[in-house]
């Protein structure tokens, strides 16, 4: 339905004070500072051959400019879209005019919403780059196939977010699927918003391993971690771990990796083991193991700080009945139902294709209420 000028001109002034507020809560002087002393301090890592403190330098320039240079272009364009409306008001022929401004105002007016979703952020790791693992619950190679459908569905959705993913570490399963899979997903806030779909999800389908047609019910659990901070101190005690390696799994063909390259790593003490398989050195796949162990340990250990802050346990549940966070029902009807907020989509192949930002965005403001 195309929307009259009178109409589409209040929503663009709505929608400009609505960034502009936004654009003062970034506070840009602030970030502005920031950015001019970062930049200091890149010439001096330059001057000094500095590569690695010139990296993280980067890195931290680009985090504070993805945080206000988006506003300040979506403030911009905005203003120049009320301008627009002001001179169409002066045109004889303005219906091609008026609809290629509405086109232009549903766009920014998309970028605005995706910008005040990343306003509810709160926690210090919610910026962080993630590492996401996938494990199949009981089941065989019904939840393992369960388990591959909901892989393939965060790397179709931090594809749409335009994040860097990779697989970490795979497991497979002879049949179909995985058995458990660890992905490492780079970018801004992917922490933030993937932290949204930890827990248990239940899928209720005809098998297609079941001669008999029948329904079945599977289970697999999402955990996330962010990717710690390099500056962070967080040493681990070489005599602490216990270092394996083996030959990369694989589906087989020339690409099968037929030297152990392959790394496992067992903390001793906390009994935690991580893997990876994926790069083509043994040193590489090290490397990645051990950066993903330091973000396990260090998350581990805020946890336990948090704990004995608030005098409470943390309740870790099994992959079974009742401990689900979604459910994704495709027989006898088909619903995607999110059993902490509520929200339900009918589209489920959309879903299972990687278009869950509103499922993400309903748990945000979720746990914003809850904080309240």
């Amino acid at each position: 339905m195309t929307l009259d000028l009178e109409t589409l001109a209040e929503k663009t002034d709505v929608l400009a004070e609505n960034v502009k507020a936004g654009l003062a809560l970034v506070n840009v002087p602030h970030k502005q500072a920031a950015l001019e002393d970062l930049k200091q301090r890149q010439q001096e890592a330059i001057t000094k051959q500095d590569f690695k403190k010139l990296q993280s330098i980067g890195g931290d320039i680009k985090k504070i400019e993805q945080k206000f240079m988006p506003w300040q272009e979506l403030h911009a364009a905005s203003l120049e879209l009320c301008s627009l409306l002001a001179l169409i008001r002066t045109e004889s022929k303005r219906e091609e005019l008026l609809s290629a401004a509405e086109l232009e105002f549903k766009k920014l007016q998309e970028r605005y919403h995706s910008l005040h979703v990343m306003s509810l952020f709160t926690a210090d790791d919610d910026e962080a780059s993630a590492y996401m693992s996938i494990h199949a619950g009981a089941g065989g190679a019904e939840a393992c196939d369960w388990a591959g459908m909901l892989q393939r569905m965060y790397v179709r959705y931090s594809e749409r977010k335009q994040f860097s993913v990779s697989v970490v570490d795979v497991l497979p399963e002879r049949t179909a699927g995985i058995k458990s899979a660890t992905l490492h997903i780079k970018g801004l806030y992917a922490c933030g918003l993937l932290k949204a779909e930890v827990g248990v999800h239940r899928l209720v389908r005809i098998s297609p391993f079941d001669a008999g047609k029948r329904r079945h019910t599977s289970f697999a659990s999402v955990s996330v971690i962010p990717e710690i901070d390099e500056t962070i101190e967080f040493k681990i005690d070489p005599s602490d771990v216990r270092i394996d390696t083996f030959r990369a799994s694989g589906a087989g063909g020339q690409h099968v990796n037929t030297t152990d390259s392959a790394v496992r790593i067992t903390h001793l003490p906390s009994k935690i083991v991580v893997s990876c398989q994926v790069e083509r050195s043994q040193y590489q796949n090290k490397e990645q193991a051990f950066k993903i162990l330091k973000a396990r340990l260090y998350e581990r250990h805020r946890e336990q700080q948090l704990a004995n802050s608030q005098k409470q346990k943390k309740l870790q549940k099994k992959i079974e009945w009742g401990s689900q966070i979604r459910s994704y029902i495709l027989h006898p009807y088909q619903l995607i139902k999110d059993h902490r907020t509520g929200h339900e989509v009918g589209d489920v192949k959309s879903v299972m294709d990687g278009a869950i930002n509103d499922f993400i965005e309903a748990y945000l403001k979720y746990q914003l209420q809850l904080q309240l």
